[in-house]
């Protein structure tokens, strides 16, 4: 028996689970996740899971998923980092948003670079690197490293970083060990982000290595990356990019590990968003062009994963276009009903709202702290910072910074600005209040989310005197309208990874069609009768699901399989993951006599492409080997595929490369015992 720890951190809640292979899941446990500081919320989550504190000395394996790499980029946070760019055109910063992305940070043009058949472009400028090195080494956390076609040759990626690691004890990032794919200016923006994540991570893992210290537990830890897989802790702190979108990918592979589904959608809904995903023969639909994340396109291969402000913590807005008068999200508000339950005076201040003459419609509607300033207090207006003093003490109604201002136009903004950067967040009627109100959740106040819906009537609905079955009727609408956008999110990823249309730019045909098939009422729809029907298993995990998902699983006319454990199936999946690395090697051919093979080393050039293909098989497997046992493999697999591209002209077959393709997999190392 292997006892093992998943750690995930989600947006709202942190969860922890001991697993093992015999057994299942042995225990579990949620902590509310604690965004200014996870490992806050990773410490409570840990200790609610080791109840039987005996159980910490026979962990032998903790695996961390989290979002701290995708917030990081969504916020645009991140150390500052010099990007150093070898033989690029400086308009390259306008293509991919490179030069955005950079937000001022050093960026320095280096003579140098490749051509796509690996020949030298112009000679390596080692005295200019040298210099940008010098001059930046003390105003940087981090180096960035991106040689024109380095893929095709990485000689001077490897110089500039020889250079680096013998001048200064930074640490550097090149390109060609992220991606072999040819768009040099999203190699180098996803570069760059990399080398930004590394400080970030790197706080992390060693916060949670003295937690675990702390706790007896002896065992290695493992980070989740993008597409599912395991990845050593040293190793992640040298390529934190590829553990963007962790925490969305630990669902599937625990959504695939708890249902035994080969074939499926998989819809993760947590308190913050619905993350959906496809697998197919039991395997995660990949996205070949590379994550997408923070309006930003990487080159990271990670699962494809479609992400709604749809959950449990969604507010609850008025809409004039929706069928039920009402939308969820995209906004995550905290629910009157939690913050209730952790402030005894919103109670108080929730009854005295109901009690006025005059209904407001800021009534039932709080601004609270979300993280510290962080020497952010420089860069607030006058107007922000006296918002975030006011707040200090804890959550304060909004109506007493809007109504009586002087101009309620500016203190809006200001707030926007405020919740934007994450300083602060607001409070107010949610789904989750909804399952309060009607029984189906009580872990909080289920008074604050009554009163909540009460003011939420009187605000937006104009009711004056509310009866209890008005306060049902909004319930009802909620969990409709929750099932609408859930069922219609689900149709939308189907239509985009199965068929690629998207259906957000037919905005008709999706009322017509997906619209009518999914409202409860399509049976007064008018003379045209529409019905859906899901061909795949829906997979429904996290912790609302049971509540919503069974009425989306009908208007689709396909199976719901919310799996045992579909509470904590994100820390299931960071137990269960396996250690994935793959290697791929171009073969392109110069002339009708030589093959080059394109190594992450060099270049090497063969008179016959069998030949070079064997090479270039061989020294894949290799490397994939020696990634894996890197990565944390105890025992390695590795297969190799080759991929010739081959083109017909005027009936004769033209010959364009080759792609070898080596992968090398194995079960995690665990701790001796």
């Amino acid at each position: 028996m292997a006892l093992l720890l998943g750690i995930d951190t989600g947006g709202t809640y942190t969860d922890a689970v001991l697993f093992d292979d015999a057994r299942g899941v042995v225990a579990s446990a949620k902590a509310l996740t604690t965004k200014h500081d996870l490992t806050i919320g990773i410490r409570e989550a840990i200790q609610r899971v080791l109840v039987n504190t005996s159980l910490a000395s026979e962990i032998q394996l903790v695996s961390l998923s989290t979002t701290l790499a995708t917030n990081a980029v969504v916020e645009g946070q991140g150390a500052p980092v010099c990007l150093l760019l070898i033989g690029y055109h400086p308009d390259m910063l306008g293509y991919e948003g490179l030069g955005q992305v950079m937000k001022g940070d050093p960026v320095v043009f280096i003579e140098g670079g490749h051509t796509v058949t690996g020949e030298e472009q112009a000679p390596l400028d080692v005295e200019a690197a040298r210099q940008a090195i010098k001059e930046y080494a003390t105003r940087v956390a981090a180096f960035a490293v991106s040689s024109y076609f380095a893929v095709r040759n990485p000689e001077h990626e490897l110089a500039i970083r020889r250079l680096i690691r013998e001048t200064t004890d930074l640490p550097v990032t090149c390109g060609h060990e992220l991606s072999s794919n040819l768009n040099a200016p999203r190699r180098a923006l996803t570069t760059a982000l990399n080398a930004r994540l590394i400080p970030f991570l790197q706080q992390l893992i060693l916060a949670v290595r003295a937690l675990l210290i702390e706790k007896g537990i002896k065992a290695p830890i493992m980070v989740v990356k993008g597409d599912g897989s395991l990845i050593e802790a040293q190793m992640a702190l040298e390529r934190p990019v590829e553990t963007i979108l962790s925490g969305p990918a630990a669902s599937v592979i625990g959504a695939r590990y708890l249902s035994g589904e080969r074939d499926m959608v998989v819809v993760d809904m947590g308190g913050t968003t619905t993350d959906i995903a496809i697998v197919r023969d039991g395997r995660p639909v990949l996205n070949t062009e590379g994550a997408v994340v923070g309006g930003w396109r990487t080159m990271v291969e990670a699962i494809a994963i479609h992400t709604f402000g749809l959950g449990g913590d969604s507010e609850v807005r008025p809409s004039s276009t929706e069928w039920e008068g009402l939308s969820i999200g995209p906004r995550r508000v905290v629910p009157l009903s939690l913050l209730a339950h952790q402030y005894s005076t919103v109670l108080e201040m929730l009854h005295r709202q109901r009690t006025k003459r005059s209904p407001s419609a800021y009534d039932g509607r709080f601004l609270l702290r979300q993280s510290p300033l962080n020497g952010a207090d420089g860069v607030l207006s006058s107007l922000e910072q006296q918002i975030w003093y006011a707040v200090e003490s804890g959550p304060v109604p909004l109506e007493q910074f809007i109504v009586g201002a002087r101009s309620t136009y500016l203190v809006r903004q200001a707030i926007a600005r405020l919740i934007e950067r994450g300083l602060l967040i607001a409070g107010g009627f949610t789904p989750t209040d909804v399952s309060h109100i009607l029984g189906c959740q009580r872990d909080w106040s289920s008074e604050a989310a009554r009163l909540g819906a009460e003011l939420w009537l009187r605000a937006n609905r104009r009711v004056q005197t509310v009866q209890d079955s008005d306060i049902e009727a909004l319930c009802a609408s909620v969990l409709r309208q929750l099932t609408l956008q859930a069922g219609r999110a689900v149709v939308g990823v189907v239509a985009a990874e199965e068929y690629g249309v998207n259906l957000e730019t037919c905005l008709p045909v999706r009322r017509l069609f997906v619209d009518h098939a999914l409202a409860s009422h399509n049976s007064s729809a008018g003379a045209l009768g529409v019905s859906l029907m899901l061909n795949q298993s829906l997979v429904a995990i996290g912790a609302p699901v049971s509540t919503y998902y069974p009425s989306v699983a009908e208007r689709l006319h396909t199976r719901l399989c919310i799996p045992p454990h579909a509470a904590i199936a994100n820390a299931v999946g960071a137990a269960v993951g396996g250690v994935v690395q793959v290697v791929r090697v171009q073969i392109r051919p110069l002339d009708d006599e030589t093959f080059r093979v394109h190594l992450p080393t060099g270049v090497r050039d063969f008179p016959s492409l069998e030949e070079a293909a064997a090479y270039a098989a061989e020294v894949a497997a290799t490397l994939a080997q020696e990634r894996a046992y890197a990565a944390g493999a105890l025992q390695v697999h590795v297969q190799t595929q080759r991929h010739d591209e081959i083109v017909v002209v005027k009936g004769l077959e033209i010959f364009l490369g080759s792609e070898v393709v080596a992968t090398a997999s194995g079960r995690p190392r665990l701790a001796e015992r």
